[in-house]
């Protein structure tokens, strides 16, 4: 889809469709009411018949409104003034390019970024048009016999009433755009299938993505570098799986030769049975999503790369598969890491931490800036937070005020849990240096703990994404969370806000 940033005489300006929204009570934003003059009243009369009466999202389409250039006009449904805002402007926007695939309209001019909500700065209104459009024309097809024909709607007009502000919206255009992008790879790879997405599959894609974006260099260890190194605990997990695990090194210098990077470390599980602690049957096809942190370290990466971001990004991605077999990992099995610290395996199915630790023992080699895991770790945050809001814990202030706010930035939001020192009697082991299981209590914060053993030497954070990566039922998907997040961090640490 192709967009574009308009300004000047909105009554004026030729397209097949016009956006406009409305609030409840027949009550006009700036635009709309600028359309009701130039039309005489035509919308007021129409509205007055009460047909788009009711909650946001509502829409009616119009022909032929007197005294424009526009061929139709979509009114869309705001809802009540006083309880606009950025969830309900998502909202509206869904709403109007559900119904402009229906009139099979190939352009639309949208004014909806000139009724943004007060909360949201022009830039902001214009990048949620961009990933809310880029989003709804988001399909899965990969293993479908049969493809949907393309969407009618493939360019997009925002129109914004100051023209002084159209670098700002451009930037937002541009920003929006890589986003999205990132957003779909991760959404993609997380709904392939797990006889599909393998740990090679993934380390493929790292290096497409290398031939996309030339900047970008791609290192693949294979188990016997790993076996070399020391990466017990990581190699461990792959041993129940016929597929080889690969740890994936992406590596964009876009910054100065000496600044220091910042790595982001994606869990990348890409099928999880649990082990001999095999899970239950039901939903387990799910699964695949564990690899939803892996997923959102290539898609974070191709954004910055094709917004040319100015700073050293590394991306790490341990890949494996945790399945049953004669030489998988038992409970009560000992392994030493690459840091030295030797682990209690007390519960197969907590393995994610096992290839992470061992990752974020290599990252100490980068001296990074930060340091930022994802993972899809626990059921444990998904009790504590749901289906909102990804679990972050560090110990670091700057770091969590750095990522707090990227999230309400971007919208995809996160909340702080505790990492306290209490916390970690909890993974005592009479055999080994730790166990890698807490107990029930505090799962979400004691694999945080333990995490934490492994990343002494740099500014850490752990994003806990296992709510948040993927929704169930009808819907059921990946959403490509929490790239908007860390998006929004890498352009914050890059200068580009």
């Amino acid at each position: 889809m192709e967009f574009s940033i308009k300004s000047g005489d909105l009554a004026g300006r030729a397209s097949p469709c016009l956006i406009l929204g409305v609030f409840e009570k027949r009550q006009l934003p700036p635009p709309t009411q600028l359309i009701d003059t130039a039309s005489q009243g035509h919308l007021s009369r129409i509205l007055g018949k009460g047909d788009l009466d009711g909650e946001a999202g509502r829409t009616l389409l119009l022909h032929e409104v007197p005294a424009l250039a526009a061929e139709r006009v979509l009114l869309v449904s705001l809802g009540p003034q006083e309880k606009y805002d950025r969830k309900t402007y998502g909202k509206a926007l869904a709403a109007a390019l559900a119904h402009l695939n229906q009139t099979g309209a190939p352009e639309a001019l949208c004014a909806l970024p000139a009724s943004a909500p007060p909360e949201l700065d022009r830039y902001l209104a214009v990048r949620d048009a961009i990933t809310t459009a880029l989003d709804k024309a988001y399909r899965y097809e990969r293993t479908k016999s049969e493809k949907k024909p393309p969407s009618p709607l493939q360019r997009l007009q925002l129109w914004i009433p100051d023209p002084a502000e159209t670098s700002r919206a451009k930037q937002a255009l541009r920003h929006g755009q890589a986003l999205a992008h990132g957003v779909a790879l991760a959404k993609e790879l997380g709904n392939l299938p797990g006889n599909i997405c393998t740990p090679t599959y993934l380390a493929d894609q790292a290096k497409a993505l290398a031939k996309d974006f030339p900047a970008l260099k791609v290192t693949i260890l294979e188990e016997a570098d790993m076996a070399k190194l020391g990466m017990g605990a990581l190699l461990s997990v792959s041993r129940g799986s016929r597929q080889p695990a690969k740890l994936i090194l992406m590596h964009h210098r876009g910054g100065k030769k000496a600044a220091k990077p910042l790595v982001l470390v994606g869990k990348g599980l890409t099928f999880d049975a649990g082990g001999i602690s095999l899970k239950p049957g039901p939903d387990m096809d799910q699964m695949k999503y564990d690899m939803g942190g892996g997923a959102s370290v290539l898609g974070a990466m191709r954004a910055a790369l094709e917004l040319q971001l100015p700073i050293n990004l590394i991306g790490i991605i341990p890949a494996s598969e945790n399945l049953p077999d004669g030489d998988a990992n038992k409970p009560g099995d000992i392994v030493t890491s690459l840091s030295g610290q030797t682990i209690e395996i007390l519960n197969t199915d907590a393995e994610g931490r096992l290839i992470l630790c061992d990752a974020l023992t290599y990252c100490e080699r980068f001296e990074p800036a930060a340091v930022i895991d994802i993972a899809t770790l626990t059921g444990a945050i998904v009790v504590a937070l749901g289906h909102v809001a990804s679990g972050l814990f560090t110990a670091d202030e700057v770091l969590a005020g750095e990522l707090l706010a990227a999230g309400d930035r971007a919208y995809d939001r996160a909340w702080r849990m505790p990492l306290w020192e209490d916390y970690q009697s909890l993974l005592d082991s009479n055999f080994a240096d730790m166990a890698n299981i807490g107990g029930r209590d505090g799962g979400a914060v004691t694999a945080a703990c333990f995490l934490s053993r492994y990343t002494k030497k740099y500014p850490w954070a752990h994003l806990d994404i296992a709510g948040t990566a993927w929704v169930s039922g009808k819907e059921k998907g990946g959403t490509g969370r929490p790239v908007p997040l860390l998006v929004q961090w890498l352009l914050q640490r890059s200068g580009e806000l």
